[in-house]
């Protein structure tokens, strides 16, 4: 009884079910189906199923059946309308087709038309895209044109900055472009183009400039020495109620600015910019001599490619190994002063250069740099200087050097190069200037000696004696009242040697301008040199002619004469010193003129010959004497000998009556 309980609760559950599904099936989309079909496959009761489903067709075929029966008279109404709508619909697709076939026959052209006019719009939109694609190429060609025209004319610069607009501006915006490729692989080969062109023109500067040197620094020491002499003509003048002002100063100090986006314009400030008052010839610039220009497009381009750092090495090292070649000295420069002028021309043209540069850049050669070429140039100058001047024996060359080596220094002190070394040198050239003047005025005070009579000065006139009193400070009262004609007490070399000291003291001083000496330095200098003069070479000279073995006792006398007229006039050549020189002799560091000695020694060297050659003589008569010491009659006659003895001593004597101290040799 439970079975069938059982057996009854399921029959119930499944037929629940199957009417579930049938519900489902209903009212689900065809295309969702298969998943309820498949639960009804999957369970083992599909045959009821397949009963319930064909009871429920039946029962939905009875009702479609029964609506058909109400609505059929509808639908034969709807049918016989249709037939009618066909044939209407027939005669409509005629009369369409006819419709279209005319307007097909008439539209032919209009097509034709409209194609032609499709086909014309698409070539001038076509067009349209090309000139606009153009419009940017245009620009990127003709920039590349315009930097092949730079690169041609070598305006390197310019062409490195249209490099620079064409890569950044112009080629990003045709970058798609073949040709464009082909620019932009181009671009590193065109900058190394332009470093090389630039460097290859630095060089030819480098060449060009190591040629100039000469003449550049010829032109700046010329410039210094019209400012020199200009400045000395300024200091002559009055300068109470003078309104007149230079137009200029001489020295221009470079001091131009360098755009950084620019090279350095062509309107350099020359080497030095003169103008003096006077009607003197104009020393052409720097700018005139070389063209600065290839330095600055080089380190533009330079600094522009980032390789600026490489550009000051090069330079600076190329600019030394120039320095050294310009600070070696020709072998053959002591013979003449061109060599000398030579060398300074380089130094200096060499290192206005660089000041330019330093002024004229912004770094490329720095003070530092500068200084270092220049203590080298200095110590090697000094050097070159102090080997090639100890072979000059000429003290004129000796002196034009020295003024050479001043303006050498004043030309280099303006563009602030310390000078003091050169000047310390020329003070040893000074010594060696004065042992040149000695040996020259040895040779003169030799002529001088040798040439002269030594007699008397005689004088017929009033003009004559005046020249005589004017070439020697002589003053005698007694003298002067005498007629004409009348005589000097001192020969011809008294003037003379008395005129070549003045000269020598003359060419001592000329060394000395210039120097930046105090007043007591040049007295200092012109005294000692003086006092060698007298002590060493006239001494000597005096000496010589004294010792000489056919010097008889008149010349003796006359000598002895001579130094002690020179000995008073020693006095006049302290005054002569003191007025050229503006130092008193009191002053405390002044040094004292030595000449009394000097004249004090000749003379009694003169007197011990007299005296030596005096007792010689009476020997020699003496010893050539024959006399008869056995005779007896001794009579009132002096023997011939002794005659002879006694009227060699009145001549002798006679001459004696000029000196003023005879009775020292008489009683010698």
């Amino acid at each position: 009884m439970e079975r069938g309980k059982m057996a009854e609760a399921e029959s119930l559950e499944t037929a629940a079910e199957h009417e579930r599904i049938l519900r489902e099936i209903e009212s689900t989309d065809t295309a969702c189906i298969g998943p309820t079909l498949r639960s009804v496959y999957d369970s083992e009761e599909h045959g009821r199923f397949m009963e319930k489903l064909e009871t429920r067709i039946r029962n939905h075929d009875r009702e479609i059946e029964k609506m058909c029966n109400f609505h059929y008279q509808g639908f034969v109404d709807s049918i016989t309308e249709l037939l009618k709508v066909r044939g209407e619909a027939q005669k409509l697709k005629n009369q369409v087709t006819d419709t279209n076939r005319k307007l097909q026959h008439e539209g032919k052209e209009l097509v034709i038309a409209m194609e032609e006019l499709k086909q014309c719009r698409l070539q001038q939109r076509n067009i349209s895209a090309t000139v606009d694609k153009l419009m940017l190429c245009l620009p990127v060609l003709e920039m590349y044109s315009k930097l092949r025209d730079q690169m041609k004319t070598k305006r390197h610069y310019p062409a490195l900055k249209t490099l620079e607009h064409l890569e950044h501006t112009y080629l990003p915006q045709v970058s798609h472009y073949r040709f464009c490729k082909v620019m932009v692989d181009n671009i590193p080969k065109l900058r190394e183009e332009i470093k090389d062109v630039s460097m290859s023109d630095l060089k030819d500067f480098l060449e060009s400039i190591r040629k100039h040197s000469d003449k550049i620094g010829e032109t700046a020491m010329k410039q210094a020495q019209q400012q020199r002499n200009m400045d000395n003509i300024i200091l002559q003048q009055p300068r109470i109620g003078s309104k007149r002002k230079s137009k200029k100063d001489a020295y221009t100090v470079f001091d131009t600015e360098i755009e950084s986006t620019s090279p350095k314009s062509e309107q350099d400030s020359g080497i030095l910019d003169v103008e003096d008052e006077e009607d003197d010839e104009e020393v052409p610039g720097a700018q005139d001599l070389v063209d600065f220009s290839p330095v600055y497009r080089c380190l533009h381009i330079y600094s522009v490619l980032g390789a600026r750092e490489t550009f000051e090495n090069y330079y600076r090292k190329q600019r030394r190994k120039q320095a050294r070649l310009v600070l070696q000295p020709p072998s053959n420069m002591h013979e003449t002063l061109d060599g000398y002028r030579k060398y300074f021309n380089q130094i200096v043209g060499f290192f206005v250069v660089e000041d330019h540069i330093l002024h004229t850049t912004q770094g490329l050669v720095n003070r530092a740099y500068i200084d270092e070429l220049w203590e080298m140039a200095l110590s090697k100058t000094i050097a070159a200087l102090r080997t090639h001047s100890s072979y000059c024996s000429d003290p004129n060359l000796v002196l034009d050097l020295k003024n050479l080596i001043v303006l050498f220094a004043d030309t280099l002190q303006v563009y602030g190069f310390p000078v003091n070394q050169l000047f310390d040198m020329l003070l040893e050239i000074r010594d060696q200037y004065s042992e040149t003047l000695l040996k020259k005025w040895a040779g003169i005070f030799r002529n001088i000696l040798d040439s002269d009579n030594y007699s008397p000065i005689p004088v017929t006139s009033e003009d004559m004696y005046k020249k005589v009193v004017g070439q020697f400070p002589f003053q005698d009262i007694e003298m002067e009242k005498q007629a004409f004609p009348k005589k000097f007490p001192f020969s011809e070399f008294v003037p003379k040697v008395y005129n070549q000291i003045k000269e020598f003291i003359y060419a001592c001083l000329k060394f000395s301008e210039d120097l930046h000496l105090s007043s007591t330095e040049v007295d200092d200098m012109i005294r000692k040199s003086t006092n060698l003069l007298l002590t060493r070479t006239l001494s000597n000279s005096l000496q010589n002619v004294i010792k000489r073995k056919n010097i008889g006792l008149t010349e003796l006398v006359q000598i002895i004469i001579n130094t002690t007229h020179l000995e008073k006039s020693c006095k006049y050549l302290e005054e002569f010193i003191t007025n050229i020189t503006n130092v008193l002799p009191e002053t405390v560091h002044t040094t004292k003129l030595y000449g009394t000695t000097t004249f004090k020694d000749a003379r009694h060297a003169a007197e011990e010959e007299i005296y030596t050659n005096l007792n010689q003589k009476i020997d020699q008569f003496l010893q050539l004497a024959d006399y008869d010491w056995m005779t007896g009659d001794l009579g009132n006659k002096a023997s011939d000998y002794l005659v002879d003895l006694i009227a060699f001593l009145r001549s002798t004597f006679a001459v004696f009556t000029h000196l003023p101290f005879v009775a020292y040799c008489l009683g010698a």
